[in-house]
């Protein structure tokens, strides 16, 4: 079904492989445009409860293939705009997903790769991974990633790199927030499988929940109305048949049914 993809399914597991790895799963337009539709036909499948993004060979993702990026220095600017769009939509696609995903990062993870990154909901890197906002080194800014990679490592982060391109080792992207976890290469699998094995643990509803919780939350003063606003989304969640399940299963000591 997609010539740059690979899916990958175990269980309730999908993970979506890059497969570029002659270019460092670099991409461009196909990519692009694959990656928004494997991430809404994973979302609308009830079979799967986790998404990892991964890529195939030594790489994550190189960022921008320069060949597209090339053509696209020759577009009109409605050409330019609809192109940049579609990069756009893709990206708040996967960050909009219903259910967790996690970046598994290796290798190089450079700008849209960086974004990619940022992008899911939590990520892992082997401790050989690095990043960088690359983008002013070209002569461009990192604009569709910034609303991601802003959200993961803040402002202050971002005035730094967003205008240095610096080199971001993988150490230094788990102290700043890109990412949650830094592993050895050889234990990233086996690190990615421990934290599907939590969320898979959780009510699926109750995750999408979570989610918009914090879309709702974040960056709003705590007043009456977020007070309110809080008790009415908590009242709301008790009273599905998923909180019912997973209550009933805590008291009598047995596996809820969405673990089944």
């Amino acid at each position: 079904m997609y010539q740059t993809l690979e899916i990958e399914r175990v269980g309730k597991v999908a993970t979506v492989w890059m497969n570029r790895p002659a270019v460092f799963n670099a991409f461009d337009e196909q990519l692009i445009a694959e990656l928004a539709a494997a991430c809404l036909d994973l979302d609308a499948d009830a079979a799967v409860r986790v998404v990892v993004l991964g890529g195939r060979g030594k790489h994550f993702s190189a960022g921008a293939d320069l060949n597209w990026m090339k053509r696209a220095a020759q577009f009109s600017h409605e050409q330019n705009v609809e192109d940049a769009r579609k990069f756009a939509g893709m990206l708040r696609t996967l960050a909009e997903m219903s259910k967790p995903t996690i970046a598994r990062v290796q290798g190089a993870a450079l700008g849209g790769g960086t974004g990619l990154t940022a992008a899911c909901d939590m990520a892992v890197a082997s401790s050989d991974a690095v990043f960088s906002t690359s983008e002013v080194r070209f002569g461009i800014i990192p604009s569709a990633i910034s609303p991601y990679v802003l959200r993961a490592i803040g402002p202050r982060h971002a005035l730094r790199y967003f205008q240095s391109a610096e080199r971001i080792s993988a150490e230094r992207a788990l102290a700043i927030g890109l990412v949650g976890e830094v592993v050895e290469l050889d234990r990233l699998d086996a690190c990615i499988d421990r934290l599907t094995q939590a969320l898979l643990a959780g009510g699926p509803q109750a995750q999408k929940a979570a989610k918009d919780l914090i879309a709702a939350v974040n960056g709003r003063p705590i007043d009456a109305g977020l007070s309110e606003e809080t008790a009415l989304r908590i009242a709301r969640q008790r009273a599905t048949d998923e909180a019912r399940e997973g209550i009933s299963a805590f008291l009598d000591k047995r596996p809820a049914g969405w673990m089944g």
